[in-house]
């Protein structure tokens, strides 16, 4: 019989390296029983670790580098997913801000495009029609006659508008344009003999403007405005000497002696020259003849009011060109009796401005090119 239990004196009982024995056997059954523990209460513990560590990150506490212990991985992939949702985030807000703006210029542009006042709107308070003359008076413009005489019309039309207020800054242009805005004036103070219509002249008011200035009942001026330039031109350039310097020749073909009169790069004929000189004094007889008519006794007998010449505000009440000096609230408010101004002024859409630009830009074009190579007269 095997004697691997007995104690010290040989018999059964247990000794002290039993007792020791014993214990680390338990210690040992107890870690065989439970060989997971230890390592699940690591794992739980570092799990807690990155669950915190993820919620420093989420509100963007965490600063640090990035570990590389365990789930470092699951780091680096919630950093790149926060980044990319930052990004949408601000793309997304960019998106909506040019949306907005984009809706805005389109907003903007269709009540430019449809900004049209209606003439002859009728209002419901007496009060003063004002009409702007601004700029260059030509065909095709703001300034042009179409333009002015509708807004006139629209004025003088309103049972309510106590009187008209013509407000003019220009420096003149066709004398075709003026001369009709001149006529159509004339026409509406008989249709309407009961309602004045007084010009108010700003910056300046020369050649054409006061061509068309001239048919008020009554003309304002600023003290330092520039009032008159009553006269007719006719520009153009030579070039003719310098062509011979380069060695340039001209050949021009027409069918009429005179129909290349006036052109630039061909010598200058004296006929012609004295039949474009006498087209002038016609033209500029005419200017004389409306002034007159439209002045009257009011203009003195000054010989330098017809050369040419211009002069400020106050000289021009001097000479008669001009009544007294006012402004518009002035007239409304002290001669007319209607304090609120109306204005009336046709205003041109975007739309109808790039039509009628381009049609007078090809027009003019092919009027220069084919029919006329000369210059135009011109109330400046």
């Amino acid at each position: 019989m095997t004697e691997l239990n007995k104690g010290p004196g040989g018999d059964d009982r247990p000794g002290p390296d039993d007792d020791r024995g014993r214990e680390d056997r338990l210690e040992t059954a107890a870690s065989a029983d439970y060989p997971l523990e230890a390592e699940m209460r690591d794992a739980e513990a570092a799990r807690k670790r990155e669950s915190r560590e993820r919620e420093a990150v989420l509100k963007g506490r965490s600063a640090g580098p990035v570990k590389t212990g365990a789930g470092w991985e699951r780091d680096v992939l919630e950093r790149v997913l926060m980044a990319t949702v930052k990004e949408q985030r601000a793309a997304r807000r960019w998106r909506i801000f040019f949306r907005l703006g984009t809706l805005l210029l389109l907003v903007l542009v269709f009540f430019t495009l449809f900004d049209v006042k209606p003439e002859g709107a009728i209002t419901a308070k007496r009060h003063t029609a004002m009409v702007t003359l601004e700029g260059e008076i030509a065909a095709g413009t703001p300034a042009g006659a179409e333009s002015i005489n509708a807004s006139l019309q629209a004025a003088f039309q309103d049972a309510n508008a106590a009187g008209v207020i013509l407000k003019i800054n220009s420096p003149g242009g066709s004398p075709v344009q003026a001369g009709l805005i001149n006529d159509e004036i004339q026409r509406l103070r008989a249709v309407y003999p009961s309602k004045p219509l007084y010009v108010v002249i700003e910056e300046i008011c020369a050649s054409g403007g006061y061509y068309v200035a001239a048919a008020a009942d009554k003309i304002y001026v600023d003290k330092a405005s520039i009032v008159g330039s009553i006269g007719v031109l006719m520009d153009g350039f030579g070039f003719t000497g310098l062509m011979e310097k380069l060695g340039v020749e001209r050949r021009l073909y027409t069918a009429g002696e005179n129909k290349g009169m006036l052109d630039p790069f061909s010598p200058e004929s004296p006929r012609q020259k004295a039949f474009a000189e006498e087209m002038l004094r016609e033209i500029h007889q005419q200017f004389i003849d409306v002034v007159k008519a439209g002045r009257g006794e009011r203009l003195k007998d000054d010989p330098q009011i017809f050369s040419g010449l211009f002069w400020s505000g106050q000289r021009s009440v001097e000479l008669g060109l001009a009544d007294e000096l006012g402004s518009a609230d002035y007239v409304a408010r002290e001669v007319i009796k209607a304090e609120d101004i109306v204005d009336y002024t046709v205003k041109e859409n975007i739309a109808e401005r790039v039509v009628k630009r381009f049609g007078a830009a090809v027009g003019d074009a092919a009027v220069r090119t084919l029919m006329w190579s000369g210059s135009r007269p011109a109330l400046q």
